[in-house]
């Protein structure tokens, strides 16, 4: 057991809190375990009509994963990384294969792993302080979670963009893009919440949705639909140098600002995310998961970008990485290979 993550039954509601506030609810082994726990058994429970994710703290409802703890599992030489990432991307294959309706309140910080823990889920309610993100390429990784699965498949070329640059998506965003199906302002929260857990359910989640529109609310405007043109024509196709060019001779202020954000991240992590979102756009979730623990593994082990992204982010917080030389196409390749059979991706029943 773990005081981590807090899981419970309420009226014919699974209700599940990830309850590290002061690390914005990021997700450790414990709380990964934990969450598998509840929802193999609530999946087998008729009493239990939906399930309610939602994070502790007004900051954040799950900022990502144990980055340094992979950092370490992999200076280490030991398996604690694999492991989480096994069961993590296994989390994430239950959420979205889930029969019944499960509801992520995706208010505050989202990120990396608090991505995976919501996105593959039915509904994904966004609130006042919602800000959606997958950062990887900064610390020297890539998008995982399924980052390669959803993010090709919204629409145009934005999550190419989100993917390579980390861009920021709030709550308006958050709902232009899909990532969010609901707004529900962010007090509206725990009388949404009373409701669900005590408002008679169903199992094909009709019921939760119409809970969900009774409490929405209206998100104002986006932005993205007037810049949707300027990444569409930037982020076009899979080969990075033309995707650079095309930012450097545009002679616009959007162009030049994704380009020097570009320009910081890790070009070896900004190269392998466009190779992997390219191929996960044909693929399934579950081979997509297949491929993220491969491309996971290899971080580790291939150069030392993410080491540095980790020192310089999260230990030193200096913010000025000191990035390896781009790889080679080849290079890229070997990301993907498979891994030992002992260590390639296994799915729970």
């Amino acid at each position: 057991m773990t005081e981590d993550v807090i899981t419970r039954k309420v009226g014919s509601v699974g209700r599940i809190t990830l309850n590290r506030p002061k690390a914005l609810n990021a997700l450790n082994q414990d709380m990964v375990t934990a969450m598998v726990e509840a929802l193999k058994a609530w999946r087998e429970d008729d009493s239990v009509k939906a399930v309610v994710v939602d994070g502790a703290g007004e900051k954040g409802f799950c900022a990502g994963g144990d980055i340094r703890m992979l950092a370490e599992s992999g200076q280490a030489g030991d398996d604690r990384a694999w492991t989480f990432w096994r069961d993590e991307y296994q989390l994430n294959t239950l959420i979205a294969e889930y029969p019944k309706p499960y509801v992520a309140l995706i208010d505050g910080i989202t990120m990396g792993g608090g991505v995976g823990v919501s996105i593959h889920g039915e509904f994904r309610v966004a609130g006042d302080r919602t800000m959606f993100a997958m950062p990887e390429t900064g610390i020297g990784f890539h998008p995982d979670v399924g980052g390669a699965y959803f993010l090709p498949r919204l629409m145009g070329e934005l999550g190419v963009w989100m993917g390579l640059t980390g861009a920021r998506l709030k709550t308006a965003d958050c709902i232009a893009a899909g990532v969010a199906t609901h707004y529900v302002p962010t007090n509206s929260h725990p009388a949404l919440i009373e409701a669900l857990e005590t408002e008679t359910l169903d199992n094909d989640g009709e019921k939760v949705d119409a809970i969900l529109e009774r409490f929405a609310g209206d998100p104002g405007q986006s932005d993205l639909g007037m810049v949707q043109p300027l990444i569409d024509a930037a982020f076009e196709g899979d080969d990075l140098t033309v995707i650079l060019n095309r930012l450097e001779t545009a002679d616009d202020a959007w162009s030049k600002a994704v380009l020097k954000i570009l320009s910081g991240k890790s070009p070896t992590a900004v190269k392998v995310t466009l190779a992997a979102l390219r191929k996960g756009a044909d693929l399934s979730l579950q081979d997509v998961m297949v491929q993220d623990l491969r491309v996971s593994s290899r971080f580790l082990k291939e150069g030392s970008d993410f080491y540095e992204g980790v020192r310089a982010v999260i230990i030193d917080k200096d913010n000025a990485p000191n990035w390896s030389e781009p790889i080679s196409d080849a290079e890229v390749a070997a990301y993907f290979e498979p891994l030992d059979a002992d260590k390639e991706m296994t799915f729970l029943e």
